[in-house]
């Protein structure tokens, strides 16, 4: 016996008569808030109708029968079974039964109360007004992330924004202005991951792959950037370099050649074994820790930089000895360590990117810490505008070691990337003359 209903009403009540009955009120009181109103329509064969016609007291034909939902609680309720339709009905189908339309509004209400809190934190973060967020916000919610994070969603939603405020101290996250993001980038690497997760989430990994942290940040940073929510590893990566965060210590690196640092030490015998060898050194911030108390080369040495692997991998088949470095586009924390280390000793670097929007941001943060121009001035704009004919995008940023060279470049609206003057920054480096280094080299402080 279970529920206090008696043994032998309850042996009736399992008759196979009656289960198709069961089933169907079950889904019927579920679904309509267990209220006892209406009908339900099943099929009964003899044995069934019979069974039904015995309960209800009344004679019920074998095939489609309409049942009432009240007449069936009042027969159990003065019948030897002495319980209403909804305990019957649990009982004869494993279990109580559920309002499926009040647990439904619970969990809107919960979903509610959530995203209020969600909002709540992002207009206290200073960043609502800025353009992306609800682009960010519909992307989040159609993705049901914030769902997944059950009991911890508190803590995912403060940590996210926290790391969005963080970063919002070194990129323009929060501007009103929708060009403001697009004109930032590349940014110029300001945190490794581990410790922008550690600063602002108080957990070193709380922003390492597969974390919805993570997830949370990086699509609000692929909505602000403008750039599509990155779906592999490399994507990720590749996000959060562009947004000035250095996701580890060995995916990141500036790539070498013929950089032959002086003394003794194991490293530095190291590098110039490798580029004796002729061989291409990729650096990586772990090396770059292991050597960081190390001269990178001779006070006065002239070293060059570069932003296209395509130009050192043609410095290397030429067989030139200048040491060149290159940043591979954006440079990564290793690769701004290296050349202030290069800068701090004493060795004149000198940088030659591509003729367009970002890499003339790129060169401009470059030269703010002390790198000076290679064929990077307007006259080597102007000298070079026949060999490309590539389109220019966005809005060039001043140029004032060349105070020429954006006008110039608005004014042509052409870009012009390394590739395209492999021979003349060949011949640089084959030349080893410093006079030819740089036309920009005239201008004061470089």
């Amino acid at each position: 016996m279970s529920d206090g209903i008696p043994a032998k009403a309850r042996e009736y009540l399992a008759r196979p008569g009656f289960a198709g009955l069961w089933r169907s009120l079950r889904k019927r009181l579920e679904n309509n808030e267990l209220a006892i109103r209406g009908w339900v329509v099943v099929e009964l064969d003899y044995e069934a109708a019979e069974d039904v016609s015995g309960l209800l007291g009344r004679l019920i034909g074998p095939g489609r029968a309409r049942v009432s939902l009240t007449d069936l609680d009042a027969a159990l309720r003065s019948s030897a079974v002495a319980h209403g339709l909804v305990t019957v009905v649990g009982e004869m189908t494993g279990g109580p039964l559920t309002d499926r339309k009040a647990v439904s509004r619970t969990r809107r209400e919960q979903k509610l109360d959530v995203w209020a809190r969600w909002e709540a934190a992002i207009a206290d973060s200073g960043l609502d007004a800025a353009p992306w967020v609800s682009r960010w916000q519909e992307g989040v919610r159609r993705a049901g992330l914030i769902s997944r994070a059950g009991n911890d969603v508190d803590t995912v939603i403060r940590r996210t924004v926290a790391v969005l405020r963080a970063l919002s101290e070194t990129i323009p996250l929060g501007d009103r202005d929708a060009t403001a993001m697009a004109e930032a980038l590349p940014a110029a690497p300001s945190f490794e991951l581990s410790e922008l997760a550690g600063r602002a989430c108080s957990d070193a990994h709380a922003l390492d792959e597969g974390q919805l942290t993570a997830a949370l940040v990086l699509r609000a940073l692929a909505a602000a950037t403008g750039e599509s929510v990155p779906k592999t590893s490399v994507a990720r990566r590749e996000l959060w370099a562009l947004s000035g965060v250095t996701p580890d210590r060995v995916s990141g690196t500036v790539m070498a050649w013929s950089v032959r640092p002086p003394g003794e030490h194991l490293w530095a015998r190291s590098m110039r074994d490798r580029a004796d060898l002729g061989l291409v050194s990729h650096v990586t911030l772990q090396e770059w820790h292991a050597a960081a108390d190390r001269l990178w080369a001779a006070p006065g040495e002239q070293v060059f930089a570069c932003e296209n692997p395509q130009v050192l991998q043609a410095a290397a088949r030429a067989d030139v000895k200048t040491p060149l470095l290159c940043t591979s586009g954006n440079p990564a924390t290793v690769a701004l360590r290296v050349i202030d280390c290069l800068i701090a000793g004493g060795a004149v670097v000198r940088y030659h990117g591509d003729f367009d929007t970002a890499g003339v941001r790129i060169a401009k943060r470059l030269f703010e810490r002390g790198v000076r121009p290679w064929r990077y001035a307007v006259e080597d704009y102007l000298a070079s505008i026949d060999r490309a004919r590539l389109p220019l995008t966005g809005t060039v940023p001043v140029t004032p070691w060349s105070p020429g060279l954006a006008s110039a470049m608005e004014a042509h609206q052409l870009a012009v990337h390394e590739e395209a003057l492999l021979d003349v920054l060949l011949d640089d480096l084959a030349s080893g003359s410093a006079a030819q280094w740089s036309l920009g080299s005239r201008h004061p402080g470089m």
